[in-house]
């Protein structure tokens, strides 16, 4: 079964959220471990074109 896509909830991302790249933390939707942890470490999203950084 296919979910739609939707934006990440990242602030700053412009990725939009697919099936096999989809994190769920407290109820938002994220396109990446590091979005959904608000780049703690300083890393970007799972897109290089995007460069958010939370």
């Amino acid at each position: 079964m296919n979910k739609e896509t939707s934006k990440c909830a990242c602030p700053d991302c412009k990725c939009e959220v697919r099936d096999g790249h989809r994190v769920a933390l407290d109820g938002k939707e994220f396109c990446s471990e590091a979005c959904a942890n608000g780049h703690a470490s300083g890393v970007g999203c799972c897109e290089n074109s995007c460069q958010c950084q939370g």
